[in-house]
């Protein structure tokens, strides 16, 4: 049986989304670069156990970085932005 992938790497606490959580219903993730939007939709239902209406997904290459005469690039991710439906809720904080 093949290994389940990771798709939801981790959430993005910004500044900027959590404005739009709290606003548009929104929530931001770091996702699997290979992952399509149907599976992050997928996954984010099964593991929050809510309601998907949406996902917005953005590529970002890793920045060029430079050590003295060395240089080396920081890693490529995705970004996704899913929209919940509404009354659906995801809180990463609870009971603060």
């Amino acid at each position: 049986m093949p290994k389940e992938r990771i798709i939801l790497i981790r959430p993005l606490l910004t500044e900027k989304s959590t404005d739009a959580k709290d606003k548009l219903n929104h929530v931001a993730f770091e996702v699997d670069p290979g992952a399509n939007k149907l599976q992050i939709q997928k996954a984010v239902e099964k593991r929050f156990n809510v309601k998907v209406t949406g996902v917005r997904t953005m590529n970002f290459m890793g920045k060029l970085k430079r050590q003295g005469r060395f240089e080396g690039r920081r890693k490529s991710w995705k970004k996704a932005v899913v929209m919940l439906a509404e009354g659906q809720k995801i809180e990463f904080f609870e009971n603060q």
